[in-house]
């Protein structure tokens, strides 16, 4: 896997992905940006959350659960002194379908966590990640 990041001014920057993807990060404007992006601190949140969303979704569609819909609330907390790494992660799930069964969505959090999302894993060497998901039942439409 590569990537490239360019300098663009201040505190701005693209990055681009192997895959030919970008995004611009910045910084706030009291640290010199213009708050056109993200913080790269962000992005490694987001991407981690990216990650493990993924698999929770991938796991459910595997085992044929009905699920229609998930978002992932995550609330972190970072270290006051440098290197400001993550100390506090919690990822909320809150997974759509139709008769989910807890089981079968607690199973797929727990997988992730423990074994495929690598990039949670790499953060939990340095913070505390905890989990907790919720089940909503996909509205019927009606035709």
């Amino acid at each position: 896997m590569k990537a490239r990041i360019k300098w663009v001014e201040n505190v701005s920057f693209i990055a681009e992905s192997g895959s030919g993807h970008a995004l611009v990060m910045d910084g706030a404007p009291e640290g010199g940006g213009r708050n056109i992006g993200p913080r790269p601190m962000e992005v490694l949140l987001m991407g981690a959350g990216g990650c493990t969303a993924y698999d929770v979704v991938h796991i459910l569609r595997k085992s044929r659960a009905p699920v229609t819909d998930c978002e992932l609330e995550i609330d972190s907390e970072r270290a006051s002194e440098d290197p400001k790494v993550f100390t506090k992660i919690h990822f909320h799930f809150i997974v759509t379908g139709h008769n989910l069964k807890p089981a079968q969505v607690e199973r797929a959090v727990s997988l992730s966590a423990e074994k495929y999302c690598s990039a949670s894993i790499m953060l939990a060497k340095t913070a505390q990640i905890t989990h907790d998901f919720e089940i909503r039942e996909a509205s019927t439409a009606i035709a």
